[in-house]
């Protein structure tokens, strides 16, 4: 199993090289790894406590291993693994339905400064925040198109990029909305919004801020004017042209007010946060087919109903998520996740050192499999559990600095966040260029926000 998902991995973080999706390689290893757990289960099961309880007073072992596979550990996986693929699909889709109808304008059509210094700060605090609110990947696309209508110079075009690419993962990792993996945390409980956001809102500034700070001493003088040929429009269908601008208006707030209430849904009423983005899809989808009721007189194609909508969702990456997080739930059913526990423990033994780890990794393979590996790795400890065993409690250091490391660690190298592919495939951006000019004050930000976090846990909040 470990040789194989190995294989997966490396196919998974050669798709472009080999030319295949992604989402194809983990839904085929996920399918591999519970066939053949299913055959070695009958050997490993019985060794386990929880199964020795589940087959008690049973005659036939093999019997019994089929049924708790089955019926027990595939089962809960993928109602853990549902939860995350329903709230990201939500989400997607209300970020979708402002995109479409030109929402993001709002916000884009505000900034006309021609001044370099002062448009790279502007542009990389819009999207420090718009990210924590949206998530890191839409609101990388939202301000590589606005880019383009507002540098001409590609090089130019690539600096500012790639300042949004740190702005958005570190924007993201301080929000439980704000990236996939701090999702996967926040929905499996093993951090709360209430001490994630004053945990990793420091760190997350220091990380993004430092090294657009050290991008900035490169930049004099102004922008050029943008030719028309150089300007590209958002991409959006016409829903945008025959609304108006009240409800345009309203789409956009009501969409970002329901992103926002999910946390808040999730407080108050302690159900999974999946129910609060339906609801919140739910009333965007009554108002926005009540609104199109009321234009007879425009034609069906140019309206851009939900319907529409979710044909424009990336259901290869939710098959992706599907896939890898269940070959990594097989990883755990199998005990192997948690015999790399063991090992990091005696050999590192230092929660800090493993998180750091992590993050760096996670700048050259995908972040997803690597945080669902840990989540696998280490439970949620119990209140009351062994001092050793307070940091992965709820809201414990060692998952608060995950997030952190894990979502701000992939800027290391632009392959290492959504972002960052995002940005190599809408603007080229050469892997040897970001190696050159980006990922040393990556490093150095990362390293400075993961000191500032120790710093914070050890003297401030510890």
């Amino acid at each position: 199993m470990i040789v194989l998902f190995l294989v997966g991995y490396a196919c998974i973080a050669l798709e472009h090289n080999l030319k295949i999706n992604k989402a194809a390689s983990a839904l085929l290893l996920s399918s591999l790894l519970w066939t053949i757990y299913i055959f070695y289960a009958q050997s490993y099961l019985p060794t386990v406590d929880e199964f020795v309880k589940f087959s008690a007073g049973g005659h036939d072992i093999a019997q019994s291993v089929i049924h708790y596979v089955t019926e027990k550990q595939i089962i809960e996986h993928v109602g853990d693994v549902a939860e995350i693929i329903f709230f990201l699909l939500g989400a997607m889709t209300i970020v979708e339905l402002i995109d479409v109808h030109g929402g993001f304008s709002i916000i884009t059509d505000k900034i006309t400064s021609k001044n370099k210094k002062k448009l790279l700060w502007i542009l990389s605090i819009i999207t420090f925040f718009m990210s924590a609110i949206l998530d890191n990947l839409t609101t990388t696309i939202v301000m590589v198109m606005l880019l383009r209508k507002l540098i001409a110079i590609q090089k130019e075009r690539w600096l500012f990029a790639c300042a949004i690419i740190l702005a958005a993962n570190s924007g993201g990792a301080f929000s439980p909305i704000g990236d996939v993996t701090t999702i996967m945390l926040w929905v499996k409980g093993n951090v709360t919004t209430q001490a994630l956001i004053p945990s990793i809102l420091g760190p997350s500034i220091i990380s993004a801020f430092l090294p657009i700070l050290l991008i900035s001493f490169s930049l004099k003088g102004n922008l050029e004017a943008v030719t028309n040929e150089h300007k590209s429009s958002h991409n959006t269908l016409h829903a945008s042209e025959i609304i108006t601008p009240f409800e345009q208006k309203f789409i956009f707030f009501l969409g970002v007010g329901c992103l926002i209430f999910v946390p808040i849904f999730k407080s108050i009423t302690h159900l999974p946060p999946f129910l609060g983005v339906l609801l919140g899809l739910g009333a965007l989808w009554i108002y926005t087919e009540m609104m199109y009721g009321n234009k007879k007189n425009v034609p069906e194609s140019s309206k851009a109903r939900i319907s529409v909508v979710l044909g424009r969702i990336d259901f290869t990456t939710i098959l992706f998520f599907l896939g890898i997080l269940m070959a990594v739930a097989a990883l755990q059913c199998a005990g192997i996740l948690q015999d790399l526990a063991i090992f990091l423990d005696e050999k590192l033994n230092n929660i800090y050192l493993i998180n750091i780890l992590i993050g760096v990794l996670s700048s050259i393979v995908d972040n997803v499999p690597l945080v669902a590996g840990a989540m696998g790795m280490y439970e949620i400890a119990p209140i009351g559990c062994a001092e050793a065993m307070v940091p992965y409690m709820q809201d414990g250091t060692f998952w608060l600095f995950l997030t952190y490391c894990a979502g701000v660690g992939g800027s290391i190298l632009i392959i290492g966040s959504a972002a960052g592919v995002v940005v190599m495939g809408l603007e080229k951006v050469d892997f040897v260029w970001y190696l050159k000019h980006i990922s040393f004050y990556a490093l150095l930000g990362y390293l400075a926000g993961a000191l500032f976090f120790i710093f914070q846990e050890s003297f401030i909040l510890g």
